[in-house]
C-alpha cells in the first residue's frame, strides 16, 4: 500500500470534519471520551516500566505521556493512534542516562525531537512502503508477546490474591461487552477491581508501591548541559537512534490503524508531529516516545475511537490522575492494570496469522520473515531491529526469486 496514494490535503480535512461532527453528537462523543479514560489506564503499567528500563522514576515517563498525547492530539497526522513514552526509545536511552545523567537524555529527546521534524520534511515517511505485509505482523505478534512478557513480573512472587484479582478483571473483559457495550470493560474492570481491594482493604502491590507518580512534573526547561562539540558527540548517536525507532514504530502503527479503519491519513505530518512531540517532552524534562500499538489497539478496535477527542481526552485524564487526582492513581492495584494490560496483548496479536492453515498458504519465504521478526524482536527487545531483519531477508528472497525467474527465462540453442 502506498502512503502517500491520496493527496495529503484530503484525509486531514476529513479527519477534521471527523472531529468537529464528533462534538456536535453527544453519543459519538461519549465514545470518544471513555476511549481516553481506558486508554489512559492502559497507558500507566507499562509507561512506569518503561520509565525503570530507561533509568529514570515513573513520573517521569507518566509525564512524558501527558505532554506526548497532549501534543500529538494537535500535531499528529494519525487520529486516534495513541503515542507516549514508549518502550522502544528506553532501550535505546538506558545507556546514555545510565553514563550521564537524566539531563543529558533531556538533550537527546530534543535532538531526536528535531531530527523527526527534518527527515518528514524530507519525505521519510515514504518508507514505510517498503515494509511487506508479513513483517508487519511479525512486528504486532511481537510486540503482544512484549506486552505480555512485561506483565510477569508483576504476577511472579506475589500475595495469592493477586491472581483472583487479575482473574476477575479479565472474567469482567470477556463477559460484559456480551451485554452492553456503553462502557468499556476495560474500565469498568479497573473501577471494580480497585473497589474490590480498597473495599475489602486487600494487601496487593498497588501503583504506589511503584514509585511517586508525580515526581516527574516540572514546567518548561532546558537541559543543565554544556553546549559544545564534544555533548553534541555523546548524545547525537542515541538522538539519531531514538528519531529512527520512533519513526520507524510509528508509521507501522499508522499504517496498521489506516489497514483497520479503512481511511488514509497523512503520514508526513505525523512524521512531522511526532517530532514536535518529542521537542514539547523534551523542554519538559520527559524521556521522549513514539505511537503505541498496543494502547492504540485498544484505543481503536476495543473502544472504537476514531478522532483526536480520544488521544487528547488519554492525555487530560491521565494529567488529572497525576496531579489531582493523585491519590486515586496511587491506590490502584497492579493487578487491575495488569489484566487490562494482558486484554491489550490479546487484542493486539494477530491469531489468525499463528493458525497451521495460513502458514500453509502463505509462501515459505513470507513464514520465515514473519517468523523471524518475531524472534529478533524477543532475543533483543528491539522492534525495529526485528523489522529490519524482517525487511533484509523479505529482499534477500525476492531478489532469489528473481534470479530464479530470470534462469528460467534463457534457453541453450538446440544443436546443430
Amino acid at each position: 500500500m502506498s502512503i502517500d496514494s491520496t493527496p495529503a490535503r484530503r484525509p486531514t480535512a476529513l479527519f477534521r470534519s471527523q472531529t468537529v461532527s464528533t462534538l456536535r453528537d453527544p453519543r459519538a462523543l461519549r465514545v470518544e471520551i471513555l476511549a481516553g479514560m481506558v486508554t489512559a489506564l492502559a497507558l500507566i503499567p507499562e509507561t512506569i516500566s518503561f520509565s525503570i528500563l530507561a533509568g529514570v522514576g515513573p513520573g517521569v515517563g507518566l509525564f512524558t505521556s501527558i505532554v506526548f498525547a497532549l501534543t500529538i492530539a494537535v500535531t499528529g497526522g494519525r487520529p486516534a493512534m495513541v503515542s507516549a513514552a514508549a518502550g522502544s526509545v528506553a532501550l535505546v536511552v538506558a545507556p546514555l542516562v545510565r553514563e550521564h545523567g537524566p539531563d543529558y537524555l533531556i538533550a537527546t529527546v530534543l535532538l531526536a525531537g528535531v531530527l523527526q521534524v527534518v527527515l518528514a520534511s524530507c519525505g521519510a515517511a515514504a518508507l514505510a512502503r517498503f515494509i511487506p505485509r508479513a513483517v508487519m505482523t511479525g512486528f504486532v505478534n511481537a510486540l503482544a508477546i512484549l506486552i505480555f512478557a512485561a506483565q510477569l513480573p508483576h504476577l511472579i512472587d506475589v500475595p495469592w490474591p493477586v491472581y483472583v484479582l487479575v482473574t476477575v478483571g479479565l472474567l469482567i473483559m470477556v463477559v460484559l461487552p456480551r451485554f452492553t457495550g456503553v462502557v468499556p470493560a476495560p474500565l469498568v474492570a479497573t473501577i471494580m477491581v480497585t473497589v474490590i481491594a480498597v473495599v475489602f482493604a486487600i494487601d496487593v502491590p498497588r501503583v504506589e508501591d511503584e514509585g511517586d507518580p508525580d515526581a516527574g512534573v516540572m514546567g518548561p526547561a532546558l537541559p543543565a548541559v554544556e553546549l559544545s562539540w564534544q555533548t553534541l558527540g555523546i548524545i547525537a548517536p542515541y538522538a539519531v537512534g531514538v528519531a529512527l525507532v520512533g519513526l520507524l514504530e510509528t508509521l507501522l502503527t499508522a499504517q496498521l490503524v489506516d489497514e483497520l479503519t479503512g481511511t488514509s491519513s497523512n503520514h508526513r505530518r505525523e512524521s512531522w508531529g511526532q517530532g514536535a512531540a518529542n521537542i514539547a517532552t523534551g523542554l519538559f524534562g520527559g524521556m521522549g516516545g513514539c505511537a503505541m500499538i498496543g494502547q492504540t489497539m485498544m484505543n481503536v478496535k476495543t473502544c472504537h475511537a476514531r478522532t483526536r477527542i480520544s488521544v487528547f481526552a488519554a492525555g487530560v485524564v491521565l494529567l488529572c490522575l497525576v496531579t489531582v487526582l493523585d491519590q486515586v492513581l496511587a491506590a490502584i492495584p497492579m493487578a487491575a492494570l495488569v489484566a487490562v494490560m494482558i486484554a491489550v496483548s490479546a487484542t493486539t496479536m494477530d491469531w489468525e496469522s499463528l493458525r497451521p492453515a495460513t502458514f500453509g498458504r502463505l509462501p515459505v519465504g513470507e513464514s520465515v520473515a514473519m517468523v523471524g521478526t518475531v524472534a529478533v524482536t524477543l532475543l533483543t527487545r528491539n522492534l525495529a531491529l526485528g523489522v529490519v531483519v524482517g525487511v533484509l531477508w523479505t529482499m534477500l528472497v525476492l531478489g532469489y526469486r528473481r534470479i530464479r525467474e530470470r534462469g528460467s527465462r534463457v534457453r541453450l540453442p538446440a544443436p546443430s
